[in-house]
């Protein structure tokens, strides 16, 4: 569409100056077809509307709109083909959506009174990577109605503990508690609601009840009523996490708290500009209820049962506990800072919280006390028996293994040695055995039965076991003479 002002300009050239057409062309850098267009009486002219087969049902459309104002366009169109009309029902969409009457809801502006009301709500910063995976990164964020002071906090997700979590810090940062707080309607606050009837969280009714708060909730699609965090949230958005990078969840929320005390507390109070925010806080704050003795319980209980291993899985990452507690009834209480197994009231260990993924916390003493018990439990083979006679006898089996020899046979036949001639005697053998480089069973066997008939010792007595197998692999350490002696002395003397 030509501009007016070239259009005026156009018809003076050619009526006042007798400009021709291609001269005006060249003059303005237009086509020829547009300066014609432009010196025709029609132009600049209002188009009249086209007529259309709804014409003469426009006073029926409108009268219908204003009784009926949510009338469906397919339901008007239905109507009008009893009165006669034969068009589609598309003109008559076009008519209705031009006639329907609109309605502009109005709001009141809402007021509170010192240490009044909160707002609370949950936002979404999208994914940040973790060491094995990516985690969601969400702010809690609560906002003083009154004087728009804010409290902000990062968390990897939005579990219940979180919410409750970041409700006990803010009260604690406000040094007090608002009388009313304030929710939209999400799963950490409201589990359910039938029109005015809402059921919140059982969880936040305790916190609640410890804080001496009443909880409220905002009407359905009634994102109004809480304007304040919803602001909030955008101001956070944009004047704090764009273009900000940081290496740890920690690290981020110290650089929100550094923020939120230095630039949020000196802005400018939205009722009277004269005033900062912190100064309208600490004029609420008295206004506040007070906190309690001891702060909300926020910790996460977990009861797990353990497998067959010294780690217990939680969010993704692996836990250590004691290696006697393996494939016992545990209970984790977790935190945001730090994972706590207990043995009923009893704590076993207190981990680090990790947010990682596939990470294995493990506590110091924890590997060390499993494999002290595995080799506690290796003194129960038939070879811990051989090396507690005979500390020799590992390198004996070792030099054998290497010969071609099988281990678990020269280990049985060396324990029947063992048996037959007594630790003093079995472990000169495997000495001797060693010295000569004869690791064999029968070389230790031949040499025990030489030392016994130099020794002209008699042989100890073997005992059958054929009634009893279960005592065939009993092992008990033999005491020094003396102790027998002494026992006997004892016993003679008690006599005189």
């Amino acid at each position: 569409m030509i501009d007016p002002v070239v259009v005026a300009r156009i018809r003076s050239l050619y009526f006042g100056e007798h400009w021709k057409v291609g001269t005006i062309a060249r003059e303005l850098g237009l086509h020829a077809l547009t300066v014609q267009g432009a010196l025709s009486d029609r132009v600049g002219w209002p188009r009249l509307p086209r007529p259309t087969p709804v014409a003469p049902y426009l006073g029926f459309i409108q009268l219908t709109l204003q009784k009926h104002p949510r009338l469906r366009a397919t339901r008007i169109h239905e109507m009008l083909r009893v009165r006669g009309y034969t068009g589609g029902v598309r003109p008559v969409r076009r008519q209705v959506a031009e006639l329907r009457p609109r309605r502009i809801e109005a709001f009141l502006e809402l007021r509170t009174f010192l240490g009044e009301q909160a707002q609370v709500d949950w936002a979404h910063f999208g994914k940040v990577a973790v060491p094995g995976g990516q985690r969601a990164l969400s702010c809690f964020v609560m906002t003083l109605s009154f004087s728009r002071a804010l409290y902000l906090e990062f968390f990897f997700d939005q579990t219940q503990e979180n919410f409750l979590r970041g409700h006990v810090r803010a009260f604690a940062h406000f040094a007090g508690v608002p009388r009313i707080v304030l929710y939209d309607n999400l799963r950490s606050a409201v589990l359910e609601r039938l029109g005015s009837a809402v059921r919140f969280h059982p969880r936040l009714l305790e916190l609640c009840a410890h804080y001496h708060c009443e909880p409220r909730a905002c009407g359905v699609r009634r994102g109004n009523e809480k304007g304040r965090v919803e602001r909030a949230i955008r101001y956070i958005r944009e004047s704090f996490f764009a273009a900000r990078t940081f290496a740890t969840l920690a690290d981020f929320n110290a650089q929100a708290c550094r923020w939120r005390d230095e630039i949020t507390q000196q802005r400018r109070w939205v009722q009277d500009p004269q005033r900062s925010v912190a100064e309208v806080l600490a004029e609420e704050q008295p206004h506040l209820l007070p906190l309690p003795t001891h702060p909300f319980d926020t910790d996460l209980l977990v009861t797990v049962q353990t497998g067959k291993t010294i780690y217990v899985p939680f969010d993704g990452n692996r836990y250590s506990i004691p290696p006697d507690h393996v494939g016992r009834t545990l209970t984790l209480a977790v935190s945001d800072t730090q994972l706590r197994i207990l043995a009923g009231a009893r704590e076993l260990v207190s981990h680090r919280r990790s947010f990682q993924h596939g990470e294995r916390v493990t506590a110091p003493g924890h590997v060390e006390a499993l494999l002290a018990e595995k080799r506690r439990a290796a003194g129960s083979v038939p070879s811990a028996r051989l090396r507690a006679a005979a500390p020799e006898v590992e390198a004996f089996l070792e030099a054998a293994f290497a010969r071609g020899e099988s281990a678990q046979a020269q280990t049985a036949q060396l324990l029947k040695i063992l048996d037959r001639y007594g630790d003093a005697e079995f472990r000169a053998a495997v000495v001797e055995a060693l010295r000569r480089q004869t690791t064999r069973a029968s070389s230790v066997a031949f040499i025990a039965k030489c030392r016994q008939r130099a020794s002209k010792a008699p042989l100890p007595l073997a005992v059958d076991f054929t009634r009893r197998p279960d005592l065939a692999d009993l092992h008990v350490n033999p005491h020094p003479a003396e102790v027998y002696d002494e026992l006997s002395s004892h016993d003679h003397d008690h006599e005189e």
